[in-house]
């Protein structure tokens, strides 16, 4: 039995437990027909079609442990080219029959995912409401009356309603981030030129980003990595070097002041607020700055020369077909007649001004948290005012593509009305590794649920640790755990936690006598059948992990210590002799435990 959300882990799972590709088809086709939004999709994957790519499948890769999205269905933005499924960009007359698949879902098939269909959109990918289609708008998943978002409407609701695992959007505005946020999802907006566009739609081709709509952190950052990689075919195509954020201490800028707008909704405000007090619990420290320079760059993608890209992806096909565009759609892109060359390069100018501004600013800070949309509308209140209601949504995404950042939109909560809202996490260009941990970190400490079904629980599997490239493990057990005496010898040389877990089964803890701070002890005795005691895996900079090691004091030392899952990490041990006659804790679970039941007698 699927749960209502598919995400990676609770289909493998089902994988491992005797389900096959095709069983997930035949759901995914149930509930693809019974679904009460007929504007999700433009061109459904047809049924037996589907149900041939699961066979398909089986046969290439019989092993469900040899492809990493082995029987994963996902669903695919309509400007983003699937053979054997019409493009479309929402526009019928504009439609073709694409000779290849796009680069992005080239390599997802090839990892083993299922295309279930194509996804509706604002036209031409021009909006971040979801109503600019004559295919319908689609909804948001937690009432019909308001919008889903946009331009990647289709998708969001795809994911949110439990039809797809995941899905492609795009991103120039804030198209893979605003749907997130109203349909209470993940939305992965990667740096520009990360993902390769080949095979897409443009909507303003140099900012232009494939983004994945997903339940959790983990899952969509899986999912990127599957598609990103160069592609020269793609002009704007990069290698990418990645780029570190803090492994602790990491600074978050926050809005104050005269820069918080929320257009009167004080459900999102509040949920903001409660969103930066989260984030304090985790460590970070809040940083208000100035987002001036980062708003006055936003203004510039809708109302400076940045409309005449969104012409020229379009130029040929308006000239004569002017009257298959959506009003709106129409009315902003051919406002690129107000600018010629001149203005292009003033607007070049401008953006790179204001850039050196925001410099000033990120020196303070590491990454920024905003609200994903300050607001929501029903359908009728948008349609009734849609550019000015439309721009509303784009305050706080509309910079980030132009600024070259990378971006994790999460789940935030609900309000009063039972609406979501979300806030998204932007770093520097290709911190999108680096991003992730704490993005993950926050998704769980909202608990705010996966899609729909908003009391889910995020599965422990699919949890980001965080970057330890070039940094060496250790396993602590005592009073260098976190919130413990001895933690900041870890923090303070740049330690970072990758993850709280437990020992194999056959070890024993004590409390080593005439210790300060009180110590245990850790040793290992084979046949001992124990359920295995609380730990935590540290990462330590080499230099820091020799240092590290000089200053452990007798009887303790390190040594090999086996984990529940069977990997050997080094860790604290102590020596046989040093626990005779000291007293045992193992049936606590853990020296936390322990020192719990001190505090509390």
């Amino acid at each position: 039995m699927l749960q209502t959300i598919l995400d990676l882990s609770s289909l493998r799972a089902a994988y491992q437990s005797g389900l096959t590709p095709l069983d997930v088809v035949e759901e995914v086709i149930r509930r693809r027909a019974a679904s009460k939004d007929p504007a999700i999709f433009i061109t459904p994957t047809p049924d037996e079609d589907l149900r041939q790519a699961a066979r398909d499948l089986m046969a290439r890769a019989p092993d469900a442990n040899s492809l990493p999205l082995w029987g994963v269905p996902f669903a695919v933005k309509d400007n983003i080219d699937a053979a054997g499924l019409p493009t479309t960009a929402a526009c019928p007359a504009f439609a073709y029959q694409p000779a290849a698949d796009s680069t992005v879902v080239a390599r997802l098939k090839a990892a083993g995912a299922l295309v279930i269909g194509k996804t509706n959109l604002d036209q031409f990918a021009t909006g971040l409401n979801g109503t600019r289609s004559p295919y319908g708008a689609p909804r948001s998943v937690f009432n019909p009356d308001y919008v889903s978002g946009g331009s990647s409407s289709g998708s969001a609701v795809a994911v949110a309603a439990g039809l797809a695992a995941f899905a492609l959007g795009t991103d120039t505005a804030g198209s893979g981030r605003v749907p997130a946020a109203f349909n209470n999802l993940v939305g992965i907006k990667p740096t520009p030129g990360l993902v390769p566009n080949v095979g897409v739609v443009p909507a303003c081709r140099s900012i232009d980003v494939v983004t994945v709509f997903a339940a959790t952190v983990g899952d969509g950052v899986a999912i990127r990595k599957v598609m990103e990689g160069y592609d020269a075919a793609d002009p704007f195509s990069r290698e990418a070097t990645p780029a570190r954020l803090p492994s602790s201490g990491l600074r978050v800028g926050v809005l104050e002041g005269a820069e918080r707008e929320f257009f009167g909704n004080a459900d999102v405000e509040a949920l903001y607020d409660a969103a930066i007090e989260r984030a304090k619990s985790l460590g970070v420290t809040i940083v208000p700055f100035d987002y001036a320079p980062f708003r006055q760059a936003a203004e510039l993608l809708y109302n400076g020369p940045w409309v005449a890209e969104r012409m020229a992806a379009v130029k040929d096909f308006i000239a004569g077909n002017a009257e298959d565009f959506d009003p709106t759609v129409r009315t902003i892109i051919e406002g690129a007649k107000a600018y010629d060359a001149v203005a292009a390069f003033e607007g070049k100018y401008r953006l790179e001004a204001l850039r050196q501004k925001t410099r000033a600013e990120w020196h303070k800070l590491d990454i920024l948290m905003l609200p994903t949309s300050p607001t929501t509308y029903t359908v009728e209140e948008m349609l009734a005012d849609p550019i000015v209601k439309n721009g509303h949504f784009g305050r706080y995404t509309n910079f980030v593509n132009l600024y070259d950042h990378a971006a994790i939109a999460i789940p935030a909560g609900f309000g009063a009305n039972g609406l979501p809202a979300g806030v998204t996490l932007i770093g520097p260009t290709f911190t999108d590794d680096a991003l992730a941990p704490f993005a993950d970190a926050m998704h769980r400490a909202l608990a705010a649920g996966m899609g729909k079904d908003r009391s889910a629980a995020l599965p422990e599997a699919s949890r980001v640790t965080p970057l330890t490239d070039g940094l060496i493990p250790i396993v602590v057990v005592g009073a260098h755990l976190t919130g413990m005496p001895l933690n900041h010898e870890l923090t303070g040389p740049g330690g970072v936690l990758v993850k709280t877990c437990r020992t194999a089964a056959d070890y024993r803890l004590f409390v080593l006598p005439d210790t300060v701070p009180p110590k245990p002890g850790l040793i290992r005795e084979p046949g001992f059948a124990g359920a295995g005691l609380e730990v935590e895996v540290w990462a330590l900079p080499p230099a820091a992990f020799g240092q590290f090691l000089q200053k452990i004091p007798a009887p303790l030392g390190i040594g090999k210590v086996e984990l529940d899952d069977g990997t050997v990490v080094s860790g604290f041990l102590c020596e046989a002799h040093a626990i005779t006659g000291a007293h045992e804790v193992t049936d606590m679970g853990g020296w936390r435990a322990y020192i719990r039941s001190k505090t509390a007698s």
